[in-house]
């Protein structure tokens, strides 16, 4: 809890300083208002959340701004309870997950963490370095095998649709609990590159029926609005079943979750508030209201 209200310091501050006021008016909701929009809560998502929150300040007949803020971290967990869901590993052998992302949102970074939580749990993990035009990501990753290790499927400058079927049935063969595929860093506006994912998530289903089981996609919490934009984009071409949000710690705009949770509601299985292992944290609705706002 404290390192999540660390990392949420930037975005908290402003809106909880609201609350600083000693009497409820409309002032007040329209600093609040003014708070959500800059922490890129998205037009939608914040008028919700106003709406609600006047109701439960009706219904409780709240008169002390502390009172309402504990209404508003109310009303945000519930906004965020339909992107609560855990990763759930197990009921597949080899579980086959997929994660995509654009370039610098801290994808490799994350495969590592999780790849090093899932070791630390006894699960037998196998990595596909799918990412086969960048160098540096097959190297990173490596790296990160190493750390936990695992194996890794790996191929210089091979097509990353057969490096990740290659991995699929080494997995199967060689009794992985979990395979895991990087596929490169693009732009969901960049279509032949999006078609090169459909296509791997293709291959992935002829190498396991059923799989890939997760589709995973990274975001970077500082781009804000461009974070839901991505998770539109990636969901609409490869249907998403989950996001790892990282960097919170470094921006003002973590609000971006409550416009995911309004308009486009893909789980939330992980959020990243800091550069160490345990610094990837389960997500829970709860817990990141209270340490948003509190």
């Amino acid at each position: 809890m404290e390192r999540l209200r660390a990392g949420l310091r930037k975005t908290g501050g402003s809106i909880a300083n609201v609350f600083s006021a000693t009497k409820i008016d409309e002032q007040l909701y329209e600093e609040l208002e003014e708070a959500l929009l800059l922490a890129d809560a998205g037009v939608k998502a914040t008028q919700f959340l106003l709406d609600d929150l006047k109701r439960r300040v009706k219904e409780a007949r709240a008169t002390d701004p502390q009172v309402v803020r504990g209404l508003l971290i109310d009303a945000l967990a519930e906004l965020l309870s339909p992107l609560e869901k855990g990763l759930e590993v197990g009921r597949f052998t080899p579980t086959v997950m997929m994660v995509v992302g654009v370039n610098g949102a801290g994808k490799t970074t994350s495969i590592g963490k999780l790849t090093r939580h899932l070791a630390d749990a006894n699960q037998r993990v196998l990595l596909a370095a799918a990412d086969t035009f960048r160098a540096a990501a097959r190297e990173q990753l490596g790296v990160w095998a190493d750390r936990a290790q695992v194996e890794i499927i790996s191929q210089e400058g091979g097509d990353p649709a057969a490096v990740s079927f290659d991995a699929v049935n080494a997995g199967r063969a060689r009794g992985a609990d979990v395979v895991i595929a990087d596929t490169a860093g693009r732009l969901p506006t960049q279509l032949h590159l999006m078609e090169e994912l459909k296509k791997i998530k293709r291959v992935i289903a002829k190498a396991q029926e059923g799989a890939p089981h997760e589709v995973l996609l990274v975001v970077d919490g500082n781009t804000g609005q461009n974070a839901l934009t991505q998770v539109k984009a990636f969901d609409e071409a490869l249907g998403l079943t989950g996001l790892v949000v990282t960097k919170l710690d470094g921006t003002a705009k973590g609000g971006v979750l409550a416009a995911i949770a309004r308009e486009r509601p893909v789980p939330v299985y992980f959020v990243g508030v800091g550069e160490k292992l345990e610094d990837l944290e389960t997500f829970s609705a709860r817990e990141f209201a209270r340490a948003l706002l509190e």
